[in-house]
């Protein structure tokens, strides 16, 4: 047990562990309404489209998680603006303001070489950075996922499956659609100090998924997933101690591979159970 325990002998491994942890939590909530809404494509673009916001601020000196809420807000804007002007799909919008913003943030962080260790942490990660008043964020991040997804649990579950049905029942499925995409901003904003920007989907979506191959009840799954997710920190962080890899990678990477392995061992018992019996 001594190869489990040593990677959290000291403070900053035990602050990465529970931010890294609450981060995963706040992430699976909210990813299962974005794997279960099919919005998968916009959180991706959400993921990117912070980027130039970020870079802005660390030239600009002022706190990132203001430049990433800023760029957020920015790319929902436009988002809508196109859909709302056009006859085309929000697809469109979010795929022009996807690679536009990420061209932005490329753009500033080449005009920015004495930030470029800043700029890195942000964008892959720095678990082991972690302060003690980005914890209180991410706590209070988990709470609000957690006290939203309960709340309006009806108006985002019908939304899911039947916005036509979801207006018929007044539930303003406007508004819940509103409310959803605040809440992937929240979750994505406030885990980027710990995954980082360009990993942070692995961990919105790969949990979830998973989740979904193994359970069909939403309660069940966001259960399922918050645990995928919290395991997936403890392995990446186990992994990445004693490989030496970056532990925001790693972390990422476990519950994308964990997806797989789940995929094919599905796959196989479904050959065995269809096979024809003697």
């Amino acid at each position: 047990m001594t190869w489990l325990v040593e990677p959290f002998q000291l403070g900053l491994q035990q602050r990465a562990l529970l931010g890294a942890s609450l981060a995963a939590i706040a992430l699976a909530v909210v990813g299962t309404w974005v794997v279960i809404r099919g919005m998968t494509f916009l959180g991706d673009a959400l993921v990117h489209g912070v980027v130039p916001g970020i870079a802005l601020a660390l030239l600009l000196g002022f706190d990132p998680l203001l430049g990433a809420v800023g760029a957020a807000l920015v790319m929902l804007g436009g988002i809508s603006l196109v859909h709302r002007q056009t006859a085309f799909s929000e697809d469109t919008g979010i795929g022009l303001l996807f690679v536009g913003m990420l061209g932005l943030g490329v753009i500033l962080i080449s005009r920015s070489a004495g930030f470029s260790g800043e700029l890195t942490a942000v964008l892959f990660g720095d678990a082991l950075g972690i302060s003690g008043g980005d914890l209180v964020v991410l706590v209070i991040i988990v709470a609000v996922a957690i006290a939203v997804s309960l709340v309006g649990y009806r108006h985002f579950l019908v939304l899911a499956f039947n916005e036509q049905k979801a207006r018929l029942l007044g539930l303003r499925p406007a508004a819940a659609h509103v409310v959803l995409l605040g809440l992937i901003t929240m979750v994505i904003v406030g885990s980027f100090r710990t995954v980082g920007t360009l990993l942070v989907f692995g961990l919105l979506v790969g949990p979830p998924a998973t989740a979904a191959l193994l359970v069909r009840r939403v309660p069940a799954m966001m259960a399922t997933a918050t645990a995928i997710g919290v395991l997936s920190v403890v392995v990446g962080l186990v992994v990445s101690y004693h490989a030496d890899t970056s532990g925001s990678a790693t972390m990422a990477v476990v519950p994308v591979a964990l997806f797989f392995v789940v995929l094919a061992g599905r796959s196989v018992a479904g050959r065995g159970s269809s096979s024809p019996r003697r």
